[in-house]
């Protein structure tokens, strides 16, 4: 029989069982068998946690048992505590003194203890009884995982019984209505596009509780996008005023709304709300996650190294493409060779920075192009086409040095051309020199014929492309291009496949 409040804790123990609610208790206390004078100690003794050899009398089965359970320990209704329950029983021997109970934080690593000794007269008296003794003053946290271990005093190697216990979560109805860490309450909002700021309201949540609120960026973790607020509720529910970090106001202005400042309203920036007691859950809602159009903004060029990068302030999933803008349409013609997946960000290096060449961002919500050179703000080039009496010349305009190749191509569709001819233009040393090549008329008088130039100095270049070239009525009367017609032009050797990054 246990002395005190046993007849209370065998009570607790049972009535915690699995489908049952959590038991209450008005105090933490300690408990053992009746008739025995036992001294209870809250301490970690590093010197039993030694083992010695055991005598012949002492086995591991005189541990009898090692029960463990959760109670709560109210103020009032809405402000409790969790307490881990631990009932444990041994058979005496002549030589032990006691037992000790400790907890292992599997989460912090954190371990208490709390021993039971009787005195060496008494455990005499007790050879070949059982004592038993209850613990309910562990305090322990909202689905706290621990490591129990009940030993001997002293304690004797391989005699002990451990138990992992996890405690029950915010789902439990119990500790849901009775843990303040576990009262998330629900978020309202309304945004300010001219202050910029997102005026945050809280609701559900019990009298006189302190709460703090914050925006984040929502990448793997919610990131800080601003300093967390400490917000205390008024003697009206539901209506909050804001703070300073850590400071505690007095509340004048009852009906104020949580004002916290943004500089952009980006798809992953949230809204998080969690009461200012520890291990608290928190509650988060992220308005602006669909609108993720801002995001193909964050298009960065360097002249220096000619790298194009796309680094957006949140993840997204999708694909990213180089493209060339059509002349003639909307459409933005894919380069081959350039599809990256994200998240992540994006870095493409020896890039031409043609007004024409963009970038195409592919997800779930749709497709978007982006030009960062639609603007004319970085060095380009131009190619020009003239006709001369007997001759197209292809010339090559650059504002920085540059090399150029020209092609000769049928054209079967928009921006898809079977190559013909492939020639080099000279090397320009120089910026805004001017390189060029003749072609001779027989070659470029022919229907879905073109001329197309690119830079070749470069990993990533959008042909400029000319088609439908018209030629003088008489020239076509008098001549008619021959099938083994070849031009007469130096041709740089190893150049007749497809332009870096060329339209697929």
């Amino acid at each position: 029989m246990l002395s005190g409040n046993a007849i209370i804790f065998l009570t607790l123990v049972w009535g915690a069982r699995e489908g049952q609610a959590i038991s209450q208790i008005a105090e933490c206390g300690f408990a053992c068998s009746e008739g025995v004078s036992c001294k209870n100690k809250v301490n970690w003794n590093i010197f039993n946690s030694f083992c010695r050899q055991p005598l012949p009398s002492v086995t591991p089965s005189i541990l009898e048992s090692l029960t463990l359970s959760t109670t709560t320990k109210c103020v009032h209704r809405g402000a409790c505590a969790l307490h881990l329950s631990v009932s444990a029983s041994l058979i005496m021997e002549e030589s032990l003194r006691g037992l000790e109970i400790c907890l292992l934080s599997l989460d912090t690593q954190e371990t208490r203890c709390h021993s039971t000794r009787i005195p060496k007269i008494s455990s005499r008296k007790m050879v070949g009884r059982m004592l038993q003794v209850h613990f309910d003053c562990f305090e322990v946290s909202v689905a706290q995982h621990l490591y129990v271990t009940l030993k001997t005093i002293p304690y004797y190697c391989e005699v002990q019984i451990s138990r992992e216990y996890r405690v029950e979560d915010c789902t439990d109805a119990d500790v849901g209505r009775n843990i303040p860490a576990c009262f998330a309450g629900r978020l309202k909002y309304t945004v300010d596009h001219a202050q910029k700021t997102i005026k945050v309201h809280f609701a559900d949540i019990p009298r006189s509780q302190a709460y703090y609120i914050r925006l984040c960026l929502k990448w793997f973790a919610c990131e800080d996008y601003s300093p967390p607020v400490l917000a205390l509720s008024t003697v009206f529910w539901n209506e909050w005023i804001s703070a300073d970090p850590l400071e505690q106001v007095n509340v004048e202005q009852p009906g104020k709304a949580v004002a916290l400042k943004y500089s952009q309203l980006l798809p992953c920036l949230c809204i998080e709300g969690w009461a200012a007691v520890p291990d608290a859950v928190r509650i988060q809602i992220c308005p602006f996650e669909n609108d993720t159009r801002i995001l193909w903004d964050y298009i960065f060029y360097n002249p220096f190294t000619q790298s194009l990068s796309w680094e957006p302030p949140c993840p997204v999933q999708g694909q990213v493409h180089l493209c060339g803008m059509s002349k003639t349409d909307d459409l933005c013609w894919e380069l081959s060779h350039t599809e990256r997946t994200v998240p992540g960000n994006v870095h493409y290096l020896q890039v031409d920075p043609q007004p024409w060449l963009c970038m195409k961002f592919t997800t779930l919500q749709g497709s978007w192009v982006r030009c960062p050179f639609a603007d004319g703000s970085f060095p380009g080039w131009k190619m020009k086409i003239h006709q001369l009496p007997d001759k197209f010349r292809a010339s090559f305009i650059s504002r920085i040095p540059a090399r150029f190749q020209v092609q000769l191509c049928n054209r079967t569709e928009p921006f898809h051309c079977h190559v013909l001819e492939t020639i080099s233009v000279g090397s320009q040393g120089d910026a805004d020199a001017i390189g060029h090549v003749d072609i001779p008329v027989a070659e470029v008088c022919s229907p879905d014929i073109c001329i197309q130039g690119w830079r070749t100095d470069v990993d990533y270049s959008v042909p400029e492309q000319m088609c439908d070239i018209r030629c003088n009525r008489s020239y076509r009367k008098k001549h008619r291009r021959p099938h083994d017609s070849h031009l007469t032009i130096h041709k740089d050797p190893g150049t007749d496949g497809d332009p870096p990054g060329s339209l697929s």
